[in-house]
Formats: structure tokens, C-alpha cells, sequence
């Protein structure tokens, strides 16, 4: 990926089986034991992040490639891509403020070979990833999953406590 940037630990699973959710509880447990984190999430869609009628929305449509919107709370960049183009992981972390982190969480980018922690939820009928993404460390899932690798740790989703312990002992290099 890129030099001088913290660990990366991604989240992969199908839409819907609950990344962003998990992530939510997952970090102020992390924010507790003194983690400093930064979060990139994938997006399949178009989204807008800035509202029209304000300056920072006037400009990007007068035609500015770049808009930085900063207050003395935060930063906030938008960068067009015209024409659209796939993201690739290390793109967004050469572009993302890696400086006094000590992890960067990674919601989806699922093809990317990156450590990752597969969700699963067998109610929604969706295939294992693990089995074709050697760089999955972890299955956290709402079910006991018996046909797993032994040395392939299943994490129950409903914990969010024992994931984030695995995430500190994964990082400390103490992997279960």
C-alpha cells in the first residue's frame, strides 16, 4: 500500500450484512483502549455530500475540480472524478490523512488484498468469502459456522467487545 501509514484492517461482507453498524460500536471500544482511528468506506453509489445552495455546492457546480471546505472544527475535501473511475485502496490511502493515526478501518474495498475481518449472516443466503481471499483473518458472524479452517478464528458479530479484543491483540501481534 503506501509507506509511513498505520495498519489497515478492512471489513468485507455483501451489503446489508451489517459492516457499518458493526463499525459504529466497534469504534468507541476501540477509542476507549487510546486508539486513534480513521475510517474509509467504499461506495458503490453516487452520493453528495454537499448540499446544494451552499458556497462550497456553488462552486463545485461553477466547475472546480477540488473544493476544501475548512472551519476551525474540521476539513472536509471533495474532489470530482470526471470521468468516474475505479477506486483502488492504496488511491484513497495515499490521498487520506494518515498522520497521528494509529489504525485505519477499511469498510469494503472487499477485492483488495488488505487484512480483513469477514462478516457473515447465513440467514441471508450470500457465499463465505474466505475461501477465495486468503488475507481474511478473522469470520465474525451471527451464527456458529462449523466448517471453518481450525486456525481461522470465528468471532460471534453480536460481541462487539471480543471483536475489538481480537483487533487489539491482532495488532499487539497476538492473533487468537
Amino acid at each position: 500500500m503506501i509507506t509511513n501509514s498505520p495498519p489497515i484492517l478492512g471489513f468485507a461482507a455483501f451489503s446489508g450484512t451489517g459492516k457499518t453498524s458493526l463499525l459504529t460500536q466497534l469504534i468507541p471500544l476501540l477509542k476507549q483502549r487510546g486508539l486513534r482511528l480513521g475510517v474509509i468506506k467504499h461506495s458503490h453509489h453516487d452520493f453528495e455530500i454537499d448540499q446544494p445552495g451552499k458556497d462550497s455546492f456553488k462552486l463545485r457546480s461553477a466547475g472546480a475540480t477540488s473544493v476544501m471546505l475548512v472551519s476551525q472544527y474540521r476539513r472536509a475535501v471533495i474532489t470530482e472524478f470526471n470521468p468516474p473511475q475505479a477506486n483502488q485502496l492504496s488511491d484513497q490511502l495515499a490521498a487520506f490523512p494518515c498522520d497521528n493515526l494509529d489504525l485505519i478501518l477499511v469498510e469494503g474495498f472487499r477485492d483488495e488484498a488488505f487484512a480483513k475481518i469477514e462478516l457473515h449472516r447465513p440467514s441471508l443466503g450470500k457465499p463465505l468469502l474466505y475461501p477465495n481471499d486468503p488475507n481474511i483473518i478473522a469470520i465474525a458472524s451471527d451464527q456458529r459456522l462449523t466448517d471453518t479452517p481450525a486456525n481461522l478464528p470465528c468471532l460471534d458479530l453480536n460481541q462487539p467487545q471480543a471483536i475489538a479484543d481480537f483487533i487489539l491483540d491482532y495488532l499487539n501481534g497476538n492473533p487468537a
